[in-house]
């Protein structure tokens, strides 16, 4: 019966989860930039804020990879996708700078490096 659970949860998309993420990697990075933009102002975060959507959206495609049971990569790609839009929703679509749009794209590929992070290790687990 358990068994007949899991495969029945096996296909399905884990929205919460990933909406979840995406804002929790958009929250994160932005609660990381301030201090920085504050201190030093905006120049430092054409630099700072590229690697760090890479970062928070690998962490939380991760986090949201490691609880489900398939489409890995797809999970973690949404989450990078959720924290873009956010981003894009609080910025109002203003045209922004080059690094910033280059940080979206590090988020979707964080994201996606994480889910796919996320289903090698669970892949290794079933190995082992």
């Amino acid at each position: 019966m358990a068994s007949g659970l899991a495969e029945a949860g096996a296909g399905r998309m884990h929205w919460v989860r990933i909406l979840v993420g995406g804002f929790l990697a958009e929250a994160l990075l932005i609660v990381l930039v301030i201090p920085i933009a504050v201190k030093w102002g905006q120049h430092p975060l054409l630099y700072v804020a590229p690697v760090g959507s890479l970062l928070t959206c690998f962490g939380f495609g991760l986090w949201v990879g490691r609880g489900v049971q398939s489409r890995f990569v797809v999970h973690g790609l949404l989450v990078g996708v959720v924290a873009a839009v956010i981003y894009v929703a609080l910025t109002l679509a203003r045209p922004e700078p080059m690094a910033y749009v280059i940080a979206h794209g590090l988020k979707l590929l964080g994201g996606a490096a994480g889910g796919w992070f996320a289903g090698k290790q669970r892949e290794n687990r079933r190995g082992a």
